[in-house]
């Protein structure tokens, strides 16, 4: 079996055509262009961390663990603002890159995510207010899911509203604990969004016209993302939902195939597909699991390949895919401490850890790591499975950082439940 796995890892499928239509200097939704947080970019060294003349700007970016997505000049996230009756509410943001400066906010729907009002993040991190959902953005449009699962089509150069739909209430669904924290998923001219009720629970719309494309599914959704990768040469979209893995074929939501996973309190880290192999963790004593997906015809199976139960827990932390080893923060609530750790994926065997990260997350730049740590420190790791080895770190911003770093045209994008930093990777 092992001999047939590395040699599917070699034969790794390239992601779906239709991300070459982007700019490789875009970042373009939560996870990436690709669906699995890699960016196409270069960075030659890490140099430019270790020199406080990299920052190009920071700016004040209040409340919750939204990250960014990058395109056309501007970088957008999701913050938590007062409005005129002194109601925290969701804001989706446009920061203009060169200057940091905002361009535009809308209004989108009010927090309440019971832990008081205003709070901006405890510093014995249990959690606070804030948005949870990044925003996605493709073709002059951004697209942000409120914690109330809300879906609003905006404008990327004004903020002006082009369409808007309440999964909740047009849709039959039902919140979740904590709300929703998973990001719209754009796949070619649809955004893809989970949340609905009854043979409704997986939701594609028509990015321009907000026109329903599809529906399919009886699934309580959680606080994962989904994910699109192609499969046997069958494109798809991977929910991670209380039931577990529910596979749909992209261009019609059809039921593909599904994998049973334990589910307690919360699941928020992402699946990670390498070629027919999927990989998924969840915390609160879960654990983690890697499955082969087969097919037969036009039939799909999936089989489970491992399973650590209390073990390799991605809290909401999705790891990174390199080279037959999986590379990110594992473990739960090791908040300030927690390790980066390389996993061989064909056996779940732990090749090396580091501590002191905590709940933060990692992006891939061709061999090398960006990984925001949970206290606002950024490193350079090389991605290699022969031990640790970081090339540069530096504390970037104050707050606390359960978001994901992004690079866009040789910028680096964080931010926490205080500020957002830029910083040039070109810098000399």
């Amino acid at each position: 079996m092992q001999k047939k796995f590395r040699s599917a890892l070699l034969l790794l499928t390239p992601a779906f055509l239709f991300s070459t239509a982007l700019h490789s200097a875009e970042w373009n939704q939560y996870h990436g262009n690709n669906s699995d947080k890699k960016s196409q970019e270069k960075m030659i060294s890490a140099s430019w961390l270790k020199k406080s003349s990299s920052q190009v700007w920071k700016t004040p970016t209040p409340l919750g663990f939204s990250s960014f997505s990058v395109a056309a000049g501007r970088a957008f996230t999701l913050i938590g603002r007062e409005d005129e009756d002194g109601l925290q509410r969701e804001v989706c943001m446009a920061i203009d890159v060169k200057t940091g400066k905002e361009d535009w906010a809308v209004w989108l729907d009010r927090l309440d995510y019971g832990h008081g009002g205003g709070n901006s993040g405890a510093s014995d991190n249990k959690g606070g207010d804030g948005p949870r959902s990044t925003p996605s953005v493709s073709e002059g449009r951004v697209y942000a899911l409120d914690a109330d699962f809300n879906l609003s089509c905006l404008d990327a150069a004004t903020g002006k509203r082009q369409w808007a739909k309440s999964i909740l209430k047009g849709f039959g669904g039902k919140n979740i604990k904590w709300k929703n924290a998973s990001a719209p998923l754009i796949e070619g001219k649809m955004v893809v969004v989970g949340g609905g009720g009854s043979g409704q629970s997986f939701l594609a719309f028509d990015k321009f016209t907000g026109k329903l494309v599809w529906k399919n599914g009886n699934e309580t959704m959680t606080h994962a993302t989904p994910i699109a990768a192609n499969i046997h040469g069958v494109r798809q979209i991977i929910f991670f939902c209380v039931s577990g893995l529910v596979s749909v074929e992209a261009s019609s939501g059809k039921e593909l195939w599904r994998q049973k996973f334990r589910f307690a309190v919360s699941t928020a880290a992402a699946p990670i597909v390498a070629n027919n192999f999927v990989y998924c963790s969840a915390g609160y004593g879960v654990g983690a699991g890697l499955y082969k997906i087969s097919k037969s015809g036009t039939k799909f199976s999936s089989e489970e390949i491992w399973r650590k139960a209390n073990d390799l827990m991605n809290h909401w932390s999705t790891p990174v895919h390199h080279e037959g080893h999986l590379y990110g923060m594992f473990g739960f609530k090791k908040y300030g401490r927690g390790p980066l750790q390389c996993v061989e994926l064909k056996t779940g065997q732990v090749k090396w850890s580091h501590a002191g990260y905590g709940p933060g997350n990692v992006i891939l730049i061709e061999d090398k790591l960006l990984a925001l740590a949970d206290n606002g420190e950024l490193a350079v790791v090389q991605a290699t499975s022969s031990g640790y080895k970081e090339l540069a770190r530096r504390k970037v911003i104050a707050g606390k950082c359960w978001s994901t770093p992004v690079i866009s045209d040789g910028k680096v994008f964080a931010r926490s439940t205080k500020e957002a930093v830029c910083l040039s990777t070109r810098s000399n």
